[in-house]
């Protein structure tokens, strides 16, 4: 098809929602490495993980061999509300950077919780009120987590524990408001509420906190509340696995117009929207039926990818939670407060790690000022205000169309859109106010989180 045939948005009819997630862990030659038990460093089995997590999600966490997991009907008619999701042909980016790319964004911003969180959360509320659980407890970075799942708890009558990372808490109010709207409880971590929190607190006086000192927190309080369970918005393999939806419509999408992406961006914290988004397509990589180009995107605040390490690793400040075997800065590692917070985690995916371990993704690391200048340029040419989150995607996808430019390559790019920035105010405040500054730590800091590294044998 010609390419004035294609659409500025293409949308998928509401029957092509997928009705099942892809496990890309079922076509990975190198599996993730398993779960270790924090005391003892043996391979966690499923009873272990069930005073955690929801049992139905467990099995998922724990399944590397079934290619497609069945989307439960209740999910699948919450889905309808706001998914299919548009696939946006960015011609007015495309016309301002005057490059021969040919670039798309997936966006998933257009729900209440403003994110592409949503499609995990509901599921795991889902599977929390199929057990028959009070409610269920989390950590939240941004923000975009921890409203996503307020709703989702909502629509089921779930009680819904939120602990937000300290920094996000008191920058974004009116985030934290809305989970408040949906009947959540906001706690800023770290807290004097819990033993974890009080002890990081003793440690770090005065911290802004991290994803892994929230989750601490939020995995004492599952633990210690009859009736309630954790749940994650991010890094684990059952999220990832949730959130395929992304890149199975994505690709449903361009197989209409027969559009292959040379190249797929996506930023990166713990890797739920990048393991989403890239799902299908490194599905047809690992089988050997196409080659992409995967760029994974992370601040240079908090680099995991680029300047971690690629060892077993506590999965939280409080060093309750299970080992797991990722890139990582040292679970004791506090990134500086940047203005994405929903990329402030000092670990990455399992599961992306080994796919970047053996060499079938890059990643990249990228400074906040620079991020806030694409934020910008995207927001005035395409007519969405993106997430800081999002904006690192924005920002190498921005680069790559402009190396495309200078070759007079005409390659195509693909990258998500993973929310808006509406309650990130302050941070673009901040940079139009010309008083935004980047951090980029030493290698003196760093390796003090990996000083902290677990012994494994």
């Amino acid at each position: 098809m010609s390419e004035n045939k294609i659409p500025y948005k293409i949308y998928l009819d509401e029957n092509e929602i997928p009705k099942q997630w892809y496990n890309v862990r079922a076509d990975m030659k190198n599996k993730p490495a398993p779960l270790l038990n924090p005391q003892t460093h043996k391979p966690l089995k499923a009873e272990e993980l069930y005073p955690i997590f929801c049992k139905e999600l467990v099995a998922q966490e724990l399944n590397d061999t079934d290619a497609y997991i069945d989307i439960p009907k209740e999910i699948q008619d919450f889905y309808k509300m706001y998914r299919p999701s548009p696939l946006i042909r960015a011609y007015f980016l495309e016309k301002a950077l005057d490059t021969p790319a040919k670039i798309y964004y997936k966006f998933e911003g257009n729900n209440t919780s403003g994110s592409h969180k949503l499609n995990s959360a509901i599921a795991q509320a889902y599977y929390a009120k199929k057990q028959g659980l009070k409610g269920v407890t989390t950590e939240t970075g941004a923000g975009q987590w921890g409203t996503a799942l307020s709703m989702a708890c909502s629509y089921f009558g779930l009680d819904c524990k939120v602990y937000m990372v300290k920094v996000s808490y008191e920058q974004k109010p009116f985030r934290r408001e809305v989970m408040r709207t949906y009947g959540a409880s906001v706690t800023p971590s770290p807290s004097t509420t819990t033993e974890v929190g009080r002890k990081i607190l003793e440690a770090h006086p005065g911290t802004s906190g991290s994803l892994g000192c929230a989750i601490s927190e939020a995995v004492e309080v599952a633990t210690k509340t009859e009736g309630y369970r954790y749940v994650l918005g991010s890094v684990l393999n059952q999220v990832l696995l949730h959130q395929s939806v992304i890149g199975l419509e994505s690709k449903a999408a361009l197989d209409k117009y027969g559009v292959k992406p040379d190249i797929i961006i996506g930023c990166a914290g713990g890797g739920s929207n990048l393991g989403g988004l890239i799902s299908p397509f490194m599905g047809e990589k690992l089988r050997g039926e196409a080659d992409y180009r995967i760029i994974a995107v992370e601040p240079a605040s908090c680099p995991s990818f680029t300047r971690g390490k690629f060892a077993y690793d506590y999965c939280d400040t409080g060093m309750v939670c299970p080992l797991a075997k990722m890139y990582t800065l040292g679970s004791g590692f506090i990134p500086s407060a940047n203005h994405a917070g929903g990329l402030r985690y000092h670990g990455m995916s399992s599961t992306l790690s080994q796919l970047y371990h053996d060499g079938l993704m890059e990643a990249t690391s990228v400074e906040q000022t620079a991020v806030f200048e694409a934020a910008e340029k995207f927001a005035r040419v395409e007519g969405i205000l993106p997430a800081p989150e999002s904006s690192h995607a924005i920002r190498v996808a921005v680069d790559e169309a402009l190396k495309c430019k200078e070759t007079g390559e005409e390659k195509t790019i693909l990258f998500g859109l993973t929310g808006t920035g509406y309650f990130d105010m302050v941070a673009y405040q901040k940079f139009n106010d010309g008083v935004m500054s980047d951090y980029i730590p030493t290698d003196e800091e760093l390796q003090k989180g990996f000083d902290g590294l677990p012994k494994v044998d």
